[in-house]
């Protein structure tokens, strides 16, 4: 039986241990920073704050205790905001053994090094590691709706071993090597779904959306493969798949935050509405625009949306210069 440790509890932590524990044939540990948060589940059950109306089942091993949770963890599971995760990773580095698998299912870029997660994980370790990627709602994937995902690591071995361990009859899992290609889709697809929020906020109609998705996964794409990762990667699941969740569905976070821009609400007040849930979106943009900026790469939806969330930028100035930029080829 493997243990898999999910480090962060919040709505795509908690999901993700539900689908584990109905799948069966793991031991599931789940930590969260808060220990309110976790004794809470453990007494209860239920993720008020994050996940309301799902019940963890009692073997699923609730925790506070960073050391106890990663205890003889096959694989551990890394869902904490990106922000977060170098400080998590280096009080448990000392402890790891080099046989654990580190996985990051954390859609964000560390916007002061520009660091894909992956490669905050291979700076501080020697373990093998993997991304898990693609269009999923933590809601969706708690009430057991079908769902498809991508694990990449540059260890083919590694890929299948997370697609073997974490597939089940709710739960797809395809395999790539394309780290960088998935986890920069994952990234920068919340950017774009801010600015889709926007166009909504605006009221600008189905037309404005239409242009916005393919366009945001143009410049997309061009800055992965600047990066390394592979024009087809970003066609797939965690490309325009994930981006065309987040940029149309109603449980997106980043999406509901660039609604509320569009509505002249200002980023502060919609963050302290978020009660601590986490829009990645908002930190990916300035890590975006300066890996464009190393790589001298165009991205005009991206500069724009910064210059909205940053600057003060009116949404309808953000879009009249999309707009009355210089015509050119598709």
């Amino acid at each position: 039986m493997s243990r898999i440790a999910i480090l962060g509890a919040g709505a795509w932590g908690t999901a993700l241990a539900l689908s584990l524990a109905r799948r069966g044939g793991h031991s599931v540990a789940l930590w969260s920073h808060s220990a309110a948060l976790a004794q809470q589940l453990h007494d209860h059950g239920e993720n008020l704050p994050y996940l309301p109306g799902f019940t963890l089942p009692a073997d699923v091993d609730v925790t506070s205790d960073l050391p106890a949770a990663i205890f003889e963890a096959d694989i551990l599971l890394f869902v904490t905001p990106s922000k977060h995760l170098r400080t998590v990773l280096a009080d448990i580095a000392p402890l790891l053994t080099r046989n654990q698998i580190l996985v990051s299912a954390s859609k964000g870029m560390e916007e002061g090094t520009l660091l894909r997660m992956s490669q905050v994980m291979a700076s501080m370790t020697e373990n093998p590691v993997a991304v898990l990627s693609g269009p999923s709602f933590a809601q969706e994937v708690a009430a057991g709706f079908p769902t498809a995902l991508v694990a990449a690591s540059i260890n083919p071995m590694v890929a299948q071993t997370i697609q073997r361990e974490f597939s089940s009859s709710t739960l797809r899992v395809y395999t790539t090597d394309d780290v960088a290609g998935v986890e920069l889709g994952g990234a920068l697809k919340n950017v774009i779904a801010l600015a889709s929020g926007v166009v909504t906020g605006l009221n600008l109609g189905h037309n404005s959306a239409a242009a916005l998705i393919t366009r945001g996964i143009a410049e997309i794409t061009r800055l992965a493969v600047a990066c390394g990762g592979h024009r087809q990667t970003l066609a797939g699941l965690s490309g325009v798949g994930d981006l065309v969740l987040t940029c149309t569905g109603s449980l997106s976070r980043n999406r509901a935050v660039g609604i509320e821009l569009g509505r002249g609400r200002k980023l502060p007040e919609i963050l302290d509405g978020l009660h601590g849930k986490v829009a990645e979106g908002v930190r990916s943009t300035t890590a975006a625009l300066g890996l464009a900026a190393r790589y001298e790469v165009e991205m005009p939806i991206t500069e724009q949306m910064h210059a909205i969330l940053h600057d003060s930028k009116s949404p309808q100035d953000a879009i009249r210069e999309l707009m009355a930029r210089p015509g050119r080829d598709e």
